[in-house]
């Protein structure tokens, strides 16, 4: 087998993966939300999904949120119109507009994970 595992790969891979654990997590989120009706059981929930492992898990969660919309955007736009010639510049913008979001959203929504 003769694959180039340049960066179009690396965007192919990571985008199905981001995409499968989207799936996954929101399999976990209607199953926990599931216990609404059980406010001892909600409460819980909430306190175990304060803990520190579950803010790192957060954080994994706005990265493939991050990259699957920001990929999906440079896919469609690669697809829909005449950049397939700039995708790998598409790519890397999207990479660094990523990480700026990323490292805003991270410093923003989990101010005690940075500064602590």
């Amino acid at each position: 087998f003769r694959y180039k595992w340049d960066s179009g790969f690396w965007s192919f891979l990571l985008h199905r993966i981001t995409g499968l654990g989207l799936v996954v997590y929101l399999g976990l989120h209607i199953y926990s939300i599931s216990n609404l009706r059980n406010p001892a059981a909600f409460d819980a929930e909430m306190e175990l999904f304060a803990r520190p492992p579950f803010k790192f898990g957060e954080m994994a969660l706005f990265f493939a949120i991050l990259f699957h919309s920001l990929n999906g955007i440079r896919i469609v736009l690669v697809d829909l119109t005449d950049a397939a010639r700039y995708h790998k510049r598409l790519l890397w913008g999207a990479v660094v507009l990523g990480l700026v979001f990323f490292a805003y959203g991270v410093y923003k929504l989990f101010p005690t994970a940075v500064l602590s």
